[in-house]
């Protein structure tokens, strides 16, 4: 609050900030956007350059997780206020993910299969699967960073800008909105190539999770737990084809 000096008055600062001429300075966006564009722009990009599999991906972990640190960590918070809720959130988009396969075994329908989503099947060389080096980097990237630059891009983002592209800071996370929802929602199931139909029950729990709670943390744990457990069944199980 500060005391207007013609009415002697306090006013709001937050309705003297929030006029509809004002834009959002770059560096917000960036906070939730960089990880994820440096994270796909790698992917992009690495089969130009002439190293090893796992010297990329140490490569890749490395360069987002510093992207994460120096550009985003003012604005992440990693405190869910339901954290208990949020891990079975996480294992039940485990069990749908896997779950069509063990069920109704149709992955290999063109529907899932085509020139368009890609096969599934892992690019992985099999010497790489007991790799001491690269399966640790592989598993941290998994787990921690992915979690991180996914909500933040798709939930801490992308779900607010849809709705105000001027100032999106202005959109209280988990904002209810059916095109921002459904719309990240096909978005988020198009990145998962053969698998995008689970992308999509997955994106549409998710989209309800941070509607739910209005805390990004909250979806960050649920999906690093969905990522946790499916790397554990990947390891586990030799069901290499969730690792494309």
């Amino acid at each position: 609050m500060k005391t207007s000096p013609v009415s002697g008055r306090q006013v709001s600062a937050v309705s003297v900030d929030s006029s509809p001429r004002r834009r959002q300075p770059v560096s917000s966006s960036a906070a939730y956007v960089a990880p994820f564009g440096v994270y796909i722009g790698l992917l992009a990009v690495e089969r130009f350059i002439p190293l090893p599999v796992p010297e990329l991906h140490a490569i890749r972990l490395v360069a987002v997780a510093a992207v994460i640190a120096l550009v985003s960590w003012p604005i992440l918070g990693l405190r869910p206020s339901a954290p208990w809720a949020s891990i079975g959130v996480g294992i039940a988009v485990f069990l749908i993910w896997i779950g069509p396969d063990l069920v109704f075994g149709y992955r290999h329908h063109w529907l899932f299969e085509n020139p368009v989503t890609g096969k599934a099947a892992s690019a992985l060389p099999p010497p790489l699967r007991n790799d001491g080096f690269f399966l640790p980097i592989r598993l941290i990237t998994t787990a921690a960073v992915v979690p991180i630059v996914e909500e933040l891009f798709w939930r801490g983002w992308l779900m607010r800008w849809i709705l105000d592209s001027r100032d999106f800071l202005k959109i209280p996370l988990g904002t209810w909105r059916p095109l921002s929802f459904w719309l990240v929602a096909i978005l988020f199931a198009s990145e998962h190539g053969p698998y995008w139909e689970v992308g999509l029950l997955a994106g549409v729990v998710y989209n309800w999770w941070i509607i739910r709670t209005k805390c990004l943390a909250d979806c960050i744990l649920a999906h690093a737990v969905t990522n946790a457990i499916l790397a554990a069944y990947v390891l586990a199980a030799g069901q290499w084809q969730y690792w494309l």
